[in-house]
């Protein structure tokens, strides 16, 4: 590998080799040759069906949780549901596993479609994707040694989990940065993965919206130079990870969903935690013309109303607007109470719950797959709704999301909950009134994007990315064009590229 020139940006954007790099990657090469360690490219895990049949054939063997290097290949949307011992994913299936929501839960005509993120190896999430994509761009191009660097995961909770993951199964040691308000399952889980937990889960003071204090926390981590921040909210490989694999695997979906009842996509809908997963819109947009719906939560209303706050929806909506958000390509906000995704959690999780869906007419198979929705999984769901019923939607038009994790990691929210507002158990009237509640009333709060409101929005992140992180304001403002965002996507090609020619280079194999 040579050093090429790159142009300089305060903006992570890897197109090229680092210009001082090569150390860097000849460490790289040689610890992924030492521990037999082979990258999937980013088209592999976008088609699993062309993963060579020699790694293939052994994942079997490979305990789909387990810190093993072959779990890479596993790294997308393809893998079968786990057997009822929850041993191994048996294999990949043809089309992503899904749930399409029927009338009778969502009150709306449109066909709402959510793939389950709880499939990805690991952590359960999708966010392990992200996690993937961001440290694989950096190694190939000489911007992370495996041997020096500690790779810094600053998040709310499932890319930190998923950041851990990749380091551990990649030989390097990564560091959890994380608000103290987070599900103990979040930690628990940490505390299984780190090397020292006592030095490699930082817990920053808040919830899901203190995110400024994450970045303090990064800030004061940046000062070693063996710690490489890898910031989900601002790397553009997050953005390209989505993009690239996500959008194309719901587009899979879509095209099976309307294989025997053709339909329109008509929208693609995400919340915005990083806004990572809002890139596989940005695919579905250029492909087929997808309206992208942001979502928030109502307690933390940054796009809606320039607001702040504090809410349970772990994993979404953070009082800034990320740097890799396209916001001049969003057509709609959707405000979302964790109030409404508290409740319905609790709906959807218990018997009560479950015989009140039964009477309304949802069926009994469909009801039991709910437990494959978190709590941003109900806001997708939420605002799902909500754009059906804005738009006027009909039943030709299929609105596609993502269940970004299952109600196993909110067990422990979940009892919380039930001992405030449900002290005395939950029951058949308790749910009927949820159910009317949150999904009959359903209270969330739009805004439509215009180009004013676009733009309004955009320029909210001046405060966070220009004042406070650094970012130079040609570098910042050049985001407001769509031109900037289709030049990020040749980029994917050339990881790809090096990461065949790293794979040659490490010798590594798993056949």
């Amino acid at each position: 590998m040579t050093d090429t020139q790159e142009t300089t940006s305060s903006l992570d954007i890897f197109g090229e080799f680092a210009p001082d790099g090569q150390q860097s990657y000849d460490n790289a090469v040689q610890r992924f040759a030492e521990s037999n360690i082979v990258l999937p490219t980013f088209a592999q895990l976008r088609d699993p069906s062309t993963i060579p049949e020699s790694i293939v054939s052994q994942l079997g063997e490979v305990e789909k949780d387990a810190a093993d290097p072959r779990n890479l290949f596993r790294v997308h949307w393809f893998n079968e549901h786990a057997d009822a011992s929850g041993a191994n994913y048996p294999g990949f299936v043809d089309v992503p596993t899904h749930i399409e929501l029927p009338s009778e839960l969502t009150g709306v005509d449109a066909r709402i479609v959510l793939a389950f993120g709880n499939r990805f190896p690991m952590i359960r999430a999708h966010k392990v994707l992200a996690a993937y994509s961001c440290l694989a761009a950096r190694l190939v191009t000489g911007r992370f040694d495996p041997t020096q660097n500690r790779a810094i995961w600053p998040s709310t909770g499932n890319y930190a989990r998923g950041g851990i993951a990749i380091s551990k199964i990649m030989g390097c040691r990564g560091v959890a940065i994380l608000p103290e308000g987070m599900s103990r399952e979040r930690f628990e889980w940490l505390e299984r993965w780190t090397t020292n937990p006592d030095e490699d889960v930082i817990k920053t003071f808040g919830t899901e919206s203190n995110v400024k204090e994450i970045y303090d926390a990064c800030n004061e981590l940046s000062q070693d130079p063996t710690n490489v921040i890898l910031n989900q909210f601002s790397e553009f490989s997050n953005h390209l990870g989505h993009y690239a694999v996500t959008g194309p695997s719901l587009e899979k979906v879509f095209e099976h969903v309307t294989a025997d009842r053709p339909g329109n996509l008509a929208a693609y809908v995400s919340a915005s935690g990083s806004a990572g997963t809002l890139g596989a819109g940005d695919y579905l947009k250029d492909e087929h013309g997808a309206r992208i719906v942001g979502v928030e939560a109502l307690e933390c209303p940054t796009m809606l109303y320039n607001g702040f706050g504090d809410h349970n929806i772990q994993g979404i909506g953070d009082k800034h607007v990320p740097l890799i958000h396209n916001v001049t390509n969003t057509d709609l906000v959707v405000g979302v109470s964790d109030d409404s995704t508290n409740k319905l959690d609790i709906l959807f999780n218990t018997p009560a719950g479950k015989d009140v869906l039964a009477e309304r007419g949802v069926d009994p198979m469909l009801a039991n797959m709910l437990v494959d929705f978190g709590y941003s999984s109900i806001c997708n769901t939420m605002a799902a709704i909500t754009a059906a019923k804005v738009w006027g939607l009909g039943s030709d038009d299929i609105i596609m999301s993502v269940a970004t994790d299952g109600s196993d990691l909110y067990n422990s929210d979940r009892e919380r909950i039930m001992s405030t507002y449900f002290s005395g158990g939950f029951d058949a009237a308790d749910g009927a009134k949820v159910f009317d509640e949150h999904l009959g009333e359903l209270p969330t709060e739009y805004l439509e994007m215009g180009e004013t409101e676009r733009n309004r929005v955009f320029n909210l992140g001046y405060f966070t990315w220009v004042e406070q992180q650094g970012i130079e304001i040609p570098d910042f403002d050049k985001r407001r064009s769509q031109d900037f965002w289709d030049g990020l996507r040749p980029l994917v090609g050339k990881w790809d590229s090096m990461i065949e020619e790293f794979n040659a280079a490490t010798g590594a194999s798993h056949g």
